[in-house]
């Protein structure tokens, strides 16, 4: 926590000691003794919330599969959005914490909890892992707070399981199922084979993605589930080539994915006249793990990109500063923006109370050098923002460690948003 105020240790050692308690109670210890472990490392001692501080929590995966998209320069990104405001708004100091929910939604929901209950936590961003978004998702509403979903995509945040509290700011599973399946239907690829993570992000990845397949005239000819943290793809691979099916399509994100194109390249089913690959939660920190010799060729769509115009570029060089050279996700970049509009929002309610920032968040056009002209956040939640397709460039191509897409097009937000008459948000309700 290098950078991290005092009182930001505390708070972060109260919400991790929360979960502790939580844990041990349910018989967890083992689970309750690693989070001791990460608490002693993190801070010390103890203090009351107070209010006149506004704090935010960056919630996510610090340590797990996801650590490379969120993780560390989440809590950056959102610090970077902090200094804009010098540290101040509407009179009160502001101070960013953090935590690793481990990818386990009772963690991230206890944590939650203790944030909002006991540390005077305004607002939590990020959420990597979208079990742990609905679960969080659910303690904001209770306790009518903030929560900002820039790591998490599944669509049921903004769908069944929306809230007036919660917003979803870089992506979806639709935007990204939508658009790979509908360019690659296009092409006549229509038999699909589908390799999904074993939890609410998979299962939302594969419904969106069978939704786009029936109205393009695709099948899937099978699915293989696999969990969390695998290493080993060979049984999926090999049942997927004897699936003799035009597409494979991983429905995964993080370490997953990396592992399952780096061995499918093993397998010989990239670039051999095999069936096409297609990676729907592969992103730019995941394509600079493999680099181009493995990954040139996949198509990937993402919200942002550092190398878009002069504003991206000069962003995420001031991010890419404080990350020993590394480049920002788009996770990483919708943290920061995130948190920078609900600053925005507080200024403009001249309070940090919710009732009065939430209406203001969505008044406010969102604007920053991160997300393009136009954005705004829609009845249901979802911040209404273009994506983009891109492809990974040969090797030969690429100019730098960081120079990895070739954009093929622009999509605009309405696109790539789920049409808001399909929605199943009580909040569209009567529309």
């Amino acid at each position: 926590m290098s950078g991290t105020s005092n009182a930001g240790r505390r708070t972060a050692c109260r919400a991790f000691l929360g979960a502790l308690i939580s844990m041990s109670r349910a018989g967890g210890l083992g689970v309750a003794c690693g989070l001791f472990a990460t608490v002693s490392l993190l801070a010390s001692g103890s203090a009351a919330a107070s209010g006149d501080v506004i704090r935010i929590g960056v919630l996510n995966d610090q340590s797990g599969p996801y650590a490379g998209v969120t993780g560390r320069g989440s809590v950056e990104a959102a610090k970077m959005a902090v200094e804009e405001f010098e540290g101040t708004v509407a009179g009160r100091k502001i101070e960013v914490v953090f935590a690793d929910h481990q990818n386990k939604p009772d963690i991230g929901a206890a944590i939650a909890r203790h944030w909002y209950d006991e540390d005077g936590v305004d607002l939590i961003v990020d959420v990597v892992t979208s079990s742990v978004a609905l679960a969080v998702q659910e303690v904001a509403r209770d306790r009518k707070k903030a929560v900002i979903f820039s790591g998490a995509g599944s669509d049921e945040l903004t769908g069944r399981s929306c809230s007036p509290n919660g917003f979803v700011w870089s992506w979806d599973t639709y935007a990204l199922s939508h658009s790979a399946g509908q360019s690659i239907l296009k092409e006549g690829a229509r038999s699909w084979y589908l390799i999904a993570v074993n939890y609410a992000l998979g299962l939302a990845f594969e419904n969106d993605l069978r939704s786009t397949l029936d109205e393009g005239g695709g099948t899937v000819v099978g699915v293989a589930r696999h969990p969390l943290g695998t290493r080993d793809f060979s049984s999926y691979l090999l049942t997927a080539q004897a699936s003799q099916s035009q597409v494979v399509a991983f429905l995964n994100g993080g370490a997953d994915a990396q592992s399952a194109v780096k061995q499918a390249v093993e397998f010989g089913l990239l670039r051999t006249g095999g069936p096409r690959v297609v990676t729907m939660g592969l992103f730019l920190d995941d394509v600079h793990t493999l680099g181009t010799e493995v990954a040139h060729g996949l198509q990937i769509t993402e919200s942002f990109y550092w190398d878009r115009d002069d504003a991206s570029r000069a962003w995420s060089r001031r991010f890419a500063d404080r990350m020993g050279g590394q480049m920002p996700s788009l996770i990483q970049a919708g943290t920061y923006s995130a948190v920078r509009h609900y600053l925005r929002a507080v200024a403009e309610a001249g309070t940090a109370e919710a009732s009065a920032v939430l209406p203001a968040m969505r008044r406010l056009p969102v604007q920053d050098a991160t997300v393009s002209d136009g954005a705004r956040i829609r009845e249901d939640g979802r911040l209404m923002r273009d994506f983009y397709l891109f492809e990974v460039k040969a090797p030969s191509a690429s100019k730098g460690p960081w120079d990895l897409y070739r954009l093929i097009r622009r999509i605009p937000a309405e696109e790539a948003a789920l049409p808001l008459e399909r929605s199943a948000c009580p909040l569209t309700a009567g529309r």
